[in-house]
């Protein structure tokens, strides 16, 4: 049985550099994979382990453990091999990489490869190349925020047991409203889509009011429970519970995830959970709505039927968001919930990153 030479360290850069490396769905799947054997090593997994998991060889993690531990996570990418190649050696292939790093001068706000191509002596076409290899994409900008509850740990780690442990014969239900969906209807026909031509929507439209949907997504079956309604108060939240409630079996014990929108923790809430003592609100920490698997749920509904639907009322609107909730139930599968690297604990973010 082979194990691991010895305990690979990773900086916190190179730590987050490389989980982001190992969930990208656009890099080439030989570097996703690179990437996840590194972070794998640096948790100490053993060799015997590693070979059966990535259907590899010894040989072959002990090379890309030396590549990484000589030149970082630039080490992970193939070598230019003889031949034409990319026309272009490692050390310029770092220096690119090292500058698109830095800020170009303001008060421009991100690189572009003929803007980098042109400080460097480079084409575009040869910062374009660089690029692709290494999964780089500076164009793209993606946004985050970070919690500053204090006992953030503490409630993630409670809502993260309920969907891996759940209490014996209990339901948990995420629970959380999609505000102010608009029943907006087209003021001209849709094109439908042909060979070589996107299916095609008028640009102008009309709004036919908003409506909120109340939805619980029940873990462990995927089924979810809906409710519509015009406003979303405290009042229509208790109404979506009973409901929630009357579909379950009598006596069941049931655990609702949701967010610590004040509508969800008004006195009559309070009151409404001391007379249904089966029930028990577990609140997601705060600006941690990535917790709250219904949030998932809503993606799928927003781009199944809300971001290309016409509605030519609010009662229209309502129709088809029943209708696609039971459509969805046909069928429903539970989320898989994991999380990658269990010696890792969630934390609240104090203060930034700073890579050096």
């Amino acid at each position: 049985m082979f194990s691991s030479p010895y305990t690979l360290e990773l900086s916190e850069s190179d730590r987050i550099e490389l989980e982001a490396l190992a969930r990208s769905r656009t890099t080439s799947a030989a570097l996703v994979q690179r990437a996840q054997m590194i972070l794998a090593m640096a948790d100490d997994t053993p060799y015997s382990v590693l070979t059966e998991r990535f259907r590899t060889s010894p040989t072959t993690l002990t090379r890309w453990r030396k590549r990484f531990a000589a030149s970082g996570v630039a080490g992970l990418s193939d070598r230019i091999k003889k031949g034409r190649g990319h026309g272009i050696t490692a050390k310029a292939e770092a220096r690119i990489l090292a500058e698109t790093k830095n800020p170009p001068p303001e008060p421009l706000t991100h690189w572009t490869s003929r803007r980098l191509g042109k400080k460097l002596g480079y084409s575009h076409m040869t910062i374009t190349r660089v690029w692709k290899r290494n999964g780089i994409k500076p164009h793209r900008i993606e946004g985050y925020i970070a919690s500053n509850d204090p006992d953030f740990e503490t409630k993630a780690a409670d809502i993260i047991g309920l969907y891996l442990d759940p209490p014996a014969h209990a339901a948990v239900f995420c629970v959380d409203e999609k505000t102010a969906i608009q029943a907006l209807d087209r003021t001209l026909p849709v094109l439908p889509l042909s060979p070589g031509r996107a299916e095609r929507h008028g640009f102008e439209y009309v709004r036919n009011g908003t409506l909120s949907l109340y939805a619980a997504l029940e873990v462990h079956t995927g089924r979810v429970e809906g409710m519509t309604a015009e406003r979303h108060t405290s009042e229509m939240f208790l109404t979506f519970l009973d409901q929630v409630l009357a579909s379950q079996p009598q006596g069941r014990e049931l655990h609702i995830i949701c967010d610590n929108l004040s509508a969800h923790k008004t006195k009559a809430v309070k009151e409404w959970l001391d007379t249904h003592t089966t029930v028990t609100i577990h609140y997601t920490p705060t600006y941690s709505s990535w917790l709250n698997q219904v949030e998932i749920w809503f993606a799928k509904i927003q781009r199944d039927l809300i971001d290309r639907g016409i509605f030519t009322s609010t009662s229209d609107l309502r129709r088809k968001l029943m209708s696609y909730i039971r459509l969805h139930n046909r069928d429903c599968r539970p989320f898989r919930w994991t999380y990658r690297n269990t010696k890792r604990r969630i934390r609240v973010n104090e203060k930034p990153v700073t890579a050096h």
